[in-house]
């Protein structure tokens, strides 16, 4: 029998009231709005690129979605101001496991090219923060097409919120979603830019505070890069359990494991370092890091 919406949302709500059950809901994009005139707001953008690959320098961008949202200081989200979306055409066709994936064809992207000017329109002088939920991907890709993004602070939601400690097995886009009760079209720009912003005003159980909020506070801090230079071959996986990662070299930078850290964890790691790794007495290379330089390819 056919039962329109108010139906379905009566039983909706009458299994969410269950412990038995749990229901998720399509994510319907919120409206565009202005922020009420008198309360301190600042505004930031959500990005997500498609590309035909995972080299930023070599593989091209295909899709770019961003949304621009109204916060408060204390990480509340007031509202959509305005959203972006956009297709590219690259050099080559489209990798058959990219269109698999994303749903984005050649036909699709054929005779188009995202506008610099437009996006310079976008990113203006009042947009504060960038948040990827991949920022270390997507921040190298953007850079790469547009310069504007090079002089704005970003943060990424995947790996700047402890979403295990806040009670999340994983800090997929979609898992996140679904605790969020929702569901989308996943591997779409905007459609992702659309599921991040309800994640980021998700309510954390542990807190009771916006997964926002908690972003903030760790993307306002100094992280520091240590680079773990002419370490051991052997010791390599003391140093990939312990967090470190390798960089190949082929980017300008050290071909080195390296980690970042918070500035209080310092001391403890470079006695990590000088007791495990070297035994000796050493300086690390330092790189102090903050959100106008994480994730970026010019470090």
């Amino acid at each position: 029998m056919f039962q329109d919406a108010s139906d379905l949302a009566a039983m909706a709500e009458a299994l969410s009231q269950s412990t038995d059950y749990r229901v998720l809901r399509r994510l319907v994009p919120r409206p565009t709005s202005m922020p009420a005139s008198g309360r301190e707001t600042k505004i930031g953008i959500l990005l997500d690129t498609e590309t035909t690959g995972l080299d930023h320098a070599t593989h091209e961008i295909i899709e770019l979605g961003m949304v621009k949202f109204d916060y408060t200081p204390d990480g509340r989200i007031v509202g959509v101001r305005d959203t972006f979306s956009a297709f590219n055409e690259p050099t080559a066709p489209i990798p058959p496991e990219v269109t698999a994936l994303t749903g984005i064809t050649d036909d699709m992207v054929a005779g188009h090219k995202i506008d610099e000017a437009a996006v310079n329109a976008f990113v203006d002088d009042s947009v504060v923060l960038v948040i990827a939920h991949n920022s270390g991907f997507d921040r190298k890709f953007a850079e790469r097409y547009w310069p504007v993004f090079e002089r704005k602070a970003w943060a990424c939601s995947a790996t700047e919120v402890d979403w295990r400690q806040h009670g999340f097995d994983g800090a997929k886009l979609g898992y996140l979603l679904n605790g969020a009760g929702y569901f989308h079209q996943a591997h779409r720009a905007l459609d992702d830019c659309h599921a991040l912003l309800e994640i980021l005003d998700f309510d954390l159980p542990t807190s009771g505070a916006p997964a926002l909020a908690v972003l903030l506070e760790t993307a306002r801090q100094k992280t520091v890069r240590i680079w773990a230079e002419q370490s051991p071959f052997e010791l390599k996986d003391s140093l990939k359990r312990r967090g470190y990662r390798w960089n190949d070299g082929s980017d300008g930078r050290p071909k080195s494991w390296h980690v970042d850290v918070c500035e209080t964890a310092l001391d403890d790691e470079l006695t990590f370092l000088r007791t495990e790794i070297y035994l000796r007495e050493v300086e690390p290379r330092l790189q102090t890091l903050t959100a106008f330089t994480r994730f970026s390819s010019q470090i």
